[in-house]
C-alpha cells in the first residue's frame, strides 16, 4: 500500500483555493454564481406553479451553467486585455522614456 494519503491536510485545501483565486478570480466568481443560482432555484422550486419538476430542473441547470460560462468568458477577456493590450501600452511608455 502506498504511503500517499488520499485525504488532504486541512491547511492544503485553503492554500489551493487561494492559489486558484489568485490565478483566475473569475472562476471563483463563477462558482459562487453557480451556488447562488442553485439557492435561488431551491427557493423558487416551491413556487413553480404547474411546471413539472424535470422542466424546472432543466431550466435551473441551464441558468447555473450559463452563469459559470459567462463568468469564465469575462475572466478570459479580462486576462487577454491585460496581457495583450495593456502590456503593449506599458512597453510603449517604457520605450519612450
Amino acid at each position: 500500500m502506498s504511503s500517499k494519503s488520499y485525504f488532504e491536510e486541512p491547511g492544503e485545501d485553503s492554500s489551493k483555493l487561494a492559489k486558484k483565486a489568485k490565478d483566475s478570480p473569475f472562476m471563483i466568481v463563477g462558482m459562487a454564481g453557480f451556488v447562488v443560482a442553485g439557492l435561488i432555484g431551491a427557493y423558487k422550486y416551491r413556487h413553480r406553479g404547474t411546471m413539472s419538476t424535470s422542466v424546472f430542473l432543466m431550466q435551473l441547470r441551464v441558468a447555473a451553467q450559463g452563469t459559470v460560462v459567462g463568468c469564465l468568458t469575462i475572466g478570459l477577456a479580462y486576462a487577454m486585455i491585460n496581457e495583450h493590450v495593456l502590456k503593449k501600452s506599458d512597453e510603449n511608455k517604457l520605450n519612450k522614456q
